[in-house]
């Protein structure tokens, strides 16, 4: 997979997909990981000469422009983190080719929502094409990993107009998550949670010549999941709310997981144990963060939009808790622990 790191930049237009699809409230981003996540590319690209950086990403669902989607609000925070950011209220156009022209060297300017134009999840290269005529790039980078396993325009289509290079994000989250299914050092572990055994049982079924254990806790576990092989740990205690609704992982079982992952050294966590969002119902989550966070022998990997957002909030309250890996693509890791072939990433190859 090529990766910037192997291209000329210096003096070049680069167009960069990101992921910025981040939780605003009253024009407000409230968790800025997505765009703090972004910078080491952002930053490579600057310090390697780059002479102008045009960002692409989408913020969410809109059923056409929604001012409320806008990523004029991300514009503001990546401004704040790496400055000369600019923005434009239109993803192609003459609008869009005059901030390009206007743009100063090293400086980088954030497009508006692309999923305001059905032309994007549509994989439609006529709107693809609109937005590099009007931006003209040397390079196309990719390095929003949390939508590589969607065929949309800005990362199948592109493929048929510019060679695309890997970020260094998607670079580090492939690295990991290939290490982790490839050639994990053992003890491995799988710990899974959440709540739809239909998405997690292709994860429990590539695992199973992989891991040494696979627990499964959360209300996959709570809805009497029924495992077919004996490496698979099910949790069978819970805690309870008053009505007897099962909302976290007992003690018994809790214990039961640090034991299996106390002397792993590849662990793979996917899925909440509990009600996180309730603080009386995320003790086994707590548990399980912490022990993996201490744990800086062992190859640690935190996916899962729920998971990962559970670990950044315990994280900012402890900060002495390091991850090998929070991905930032819940879908999209998932995918490619299952072992499918996802279409962003197999633009890259080609």
């Amino acid at each position: 997979m090529k990766t910037i790191r192997d291209i000329n930049i210096k003096g070049k237009t680069i167009l960069v997909r990101t992921d910025y699809n981040v939780p605003i409230l009253d024009g407000q981003v409230t968790n800025d990981l997505r765009i703090r996540a972004s910078l080491p590319t952002l930053q490579y690209l600057r310090e390697h000469g780059a002479k102008k950086i045009i960002i692409i990403s989408h913020l969410g669902r809109p059923n056409g422009v929604d001012p409320a989607l806008s990523l004029k609000p991300v514009a503001t925070v990546l401004n704040q983190l790496i400055q000369n950011v600019y923005f434009s209220a239109n993803v192609s156009g003459p609008d869009v080719s005059t901030a390009v022209d206007n743009l100063p060297d090293g400086g980088i300017l954030l497009l508006e929502n692309l999923r305001f134009y059905p032309g994007e999840t549509s994989n439609s290269t006529d709107f693809i094409e609109e937005i590099l005529s009007s931006t003209k790039p040397d390079f196309y980078v990719q390095d929003g990993f949390a939508v590589v396993h969607r065929a949309h325009a800005s990362t199948d289509a592109v493929k048929h107009f510019l060679p695309i290079y890997a970020g260094l994000l998607v670079e580090r989250e492939v690295s990991n998550l290939s290490s982790a299914l490839q050639n994990p050092t053992h003890p491995v572990a799988l710990i899974i949670g959440g709540a739809k055994v239909e998405d997690k049982q292709p994860l429990i079924d590539n695992f199973l010549n992989i891991a040494d254990h696979i627990l499964v806790g959360g209300q996959i576990a709570a809805n009497g999941y029924t495992p077919n092989n004996p490496k698979i740990y099910v949790a069978n205690d819970f805690d309870t709310d008053t009505t007897g609704t099962k909302l976290d992982i007992g003690p018994l079982s809790t214990a039961e997981f640090a034991n299996r992952i106390v002397d792993a050294k590849t662990i793979i966590w996917n899925g909440t144990l509990g009600k996180v969002e309730d603080p009386a119902y995320a003790t086994a989550s707590t548990i399980v963060a912490e022990l993996l966070g201490e744990n800086q022998s062992a190859t640690t990997i935190i996916c899962g939009g729920d998971t990962t957002a559970f670990v950044e909030n315990l994280i900012s309250e402890h900060q002495n808790l390091h991850y090998s890996l929070i991905s930032t693509g819940g879908g999209a890791s998932l995918e490619f622990l299952c072992g499918k072939t996802l279409p962003g990433l197999a633009a890259i190859a080609e």
